[in-house]
């Protein structure tokens, strides 16, 4: 008789993927030559034979004593830590947050490695734009965890959620000895699981200074790949020099550019300025509209470009010593044939190319000098922050802040407005790039989303409202939500006579641990541990809370619409439109049961999975006739499991 049990979702699904175990198995799926059966205390598995690997290899290996690699101490370590699965979860903070109900932008309180391993399943590779502004290691800047064996365990101790409450993270003091390598191994792992959540045509882009830019370069050429190196981009940051300064007034940051995969991005073309639209005209009345002249003279040696030309009015002309025409005299009539020679308005003038406004790219390829008078600068990075915050004390002003004009200037690069993109900055700090994102959606019609990332750091001094840089990045974007939406009720009807799709807010998320209790095997308190198994859901924590979590284990959009319904007095949540069913009442009788089935026909979804509670069946006759109910509705039995 087949099992008709409901399988517990942890069998088959982490909180978040086990990265090292999909790596193996697409590697044997490329080699299955180079793996051996081999066993461990879990039972049989599959184990790596590198010296088979190495032979199926041939001349690709390299002798690993003279190869060229960048390497610190601790990068091992920190390459376990990336791939080491999170035991969290994020719990929905709808009280903290603007317009839960309709946003699809996220503000995520909570350490940024564990968040990143958490996002790996619902936003694998769907990423548009990365911004991060890491700090930038002057000594007393940066914070990260002293434990890196159990880093959900050390923020958890950190914000106070179990004991320890006092539990402080180190700061990277220049007086450590490991001053570039803390640095390095706070930043590799991070880079590693970002990667994964950029799509194929994405990128990233990292603030950065001159104390780590080497290293940074490096290490990105090894997460990314040097091919998919797009640019540095020189950022001027101050408007007047530092007089005060030893050697050099510092005038300029950098924004080090990489793509996820370089052949499939490019770079969203910029607008034509005024200045530059106005070089375009149209004196002859061609009927290919406005075009401007440029030179047909090159100095570069070409075999055919060396012959004399005769204008409308009789002058003739040859290349000046030293230079030659761009085309072969034969392509030159071409040309003058087409009407794309021209001579001067009176005809008599040296020849150049007429190039027609319609014809060239239409906009501008960014360049890598980004002056402060187009995209800010620190100073006005302060102003915007004091602007939509309220500090009492000035000490909690950060100095690091970055201007929104250099942020959308990013995002008029790294996006398409129309696109729904979605970009993520895990480094959020007074969440610029959250402002940056409402504003821009604002101007162009867009409806880009955000996902911010910020750990609960205290503020050097507590402020009424505030205690932690994450409130502060949230007192921002709610001061910057209130802004639009009084300009936009001002100006109705709006110019462009629509309203972006998106909605303004945003839905926050703070880092905890798991609700579902971990099985405790104590066999001195065995009839507690039997108890909390058939109550494995932790006290505290509400339906809200364990549908979050499903989300993310099952990979889905944490902004996906959910829609409540009640089926025999019992709460029942539609997920994606039926791609997931939840109910996680107690007391489940087969009315409820046979209620979800019909949703099957009712909504009709792809593949529907169906999510109860383990302990929510009225009784065990229930519990196995739920199967049998939902299989006759077309559920197979992994799309039916337990919590």
């Amino acid at each position: 008789m087949p099992d008709q049990t409901i399988k517990p979702l942890d069998e088959t699904t982490a909180a978040s993927p086990d990265i090292v175990a999909e790596n193996i198995a697409k590697l044997r799926e490329l080699f299955p030559e180079c793996f051996t059966e081999g066993s461990d205390g879990d039972g049989p598995r599959f184990k790596v034979d590198f010296d088979a690997l190495k032979e199926t290899l041939g001349d690709y290996v390299e002798d690993k004593e003279e190869r060229y690699s960048f390497t610190w101490n601790g990068k091992a370590r920190a390459r376990r830590i990336a791939q080491t699965p999170s035991t969290g979860t994020l719990r929905p903070c709808p009280d903290e947050s603007v317009n839960w109900d309709t946003t699809q932008n996220l503000f995520i309180e909570g350490d940024n490695l564990e968040v990143l391993k958490l996002l790996q399943k619902s936003y694998h590779r769907r990423v548009k734009m990365i911004y991060i502004d890491p700090p930038y290691n002057t000594g007393n800047e940066f914070i990260y965890p002293d434990k890196f064996q159990d880093n959900l365990d050390t923020y958890l101790r950190y914000t106070g959620q179990i004991d320890d409450a006092g539990f402080r993270l180190g700061a990277n003091s220049d007086s450590s000895g490991r001053y570039h390598t803390n640095w390095l191994n706070m930043m590799y792992p991070r880079l590693k699981l970002a990667r994964n959540l950029l799509a194929e045509d994405g990128a990233i882009v990292i603030s950065i200074d001159d104390h780590e830019i080497s290293n940074l370069r490096d290490l990105c050429d090894e997460v990314f790949g040097e091919e998919n190196f797009v640019a540095t981009v020189i950022w001027q940051k101050v408007f007047s020099p530092k007089n005060t300064a030893a050697y050099f007034s510092e005038d300029h940051d950098y924004l080090l550019v990489y793509a996820r995969h370089k052949p499939d991005w490019s770079p969203t073309l910029l607008p034509r300025s005024e200045d530059n639209l106005s070089r375009y005209t149209n004196p002859d009345n061609d009927p290919r509209g406005d075009w401007m002249s440029g030179a047909i003279q090159a100095r570069n040696y070409y075999s055919k470009g060396q012959y004399e030309v005769t204008s409308p009015s009789g002058n003739k002309f040859r290349n000046p010593r030293g230079t030659y025409w761009r085309f072969s005299e034969e392509r030159f009539k071409e040309l003058d044939a087409d009407n794309r020679i021209w001579w001067g308005e009176d005809g008599g003038n040296v020849p150049r190319l007429k190039r027609f406004l319609s014809e060239v790219k239409q906009g501008v390829v960014p360049q890598t000098l980004w002056q402060y008078k187009d995209v800010g600068h620190t100073q006005e990075a302060k102003e915007e922050l004091l602007k939509y915050v309220d500090f009492e004390h000035s000490e909690n002003v950060l100095n690091s802040v970055k201007p929104t004009r250099l942020l959308r200037k990013c995002l008029k690069v790294g996006t398409v407005a129309d696109s729904e993109d979605i970009v993520l900055d895990f480094f959020a700090g007074s969440a610029p790039l959250g402002h940056a994102v409402m504003a821009q959606n604002e101007e162009d019609g867009g409806n880009r989303r955000y996902i911010l990332v910020q750990l609960p750091e205290p503020l050097p001094k507590p402020e009424p409202d505030l205690r932690t840089i994450a409130d502060l990045g949230r007192s921002r974007l709610a001061s910057v939500i209130k802004e639009i939406t009084k300009a936009r009720r001002e100006s109705l009807p709006r110019d462009n006579g629509d309203t972006p799709s998106q909605e303004l807010g945003f839905r926050t998320l703070k880092l905890s641990s798991s609700n579902i209790k971990a099985w405790d095997a104590d066999f001195e308190r065995l009839e507690d541990a039997v108890y909390d198994a058939t109550n494995n859901v932790k006290a505290d924590r509400s339906q809200s809370d364990l549908l979050n979590e499903l989300l993310l284990k099952f990979g889905l959009d944490l902004c996906v619409p959910i829609e409540e319904r009640k089926i025999d007095s019992k709460a029942v949540y539609s997920v994606g439109a039926g791609a997931l069913v939840v109910c996680l009442d107690q007391a489940i009788t087969l009315d409820v049961v046979e209620g979800i089935a019909a949703l099957k026909e009712e909504l009709r979804p792809e593949v529907m999975r169906v999510v109860f509670r383990d302990s929510g069946f009225k009784d065990d006759v229930v519990k196995t006739n739920a199967v049998q109910i939902l299989k006759q509705a077309g559920l197979s039995d992994e799309h039916i499991r337990s919590i």
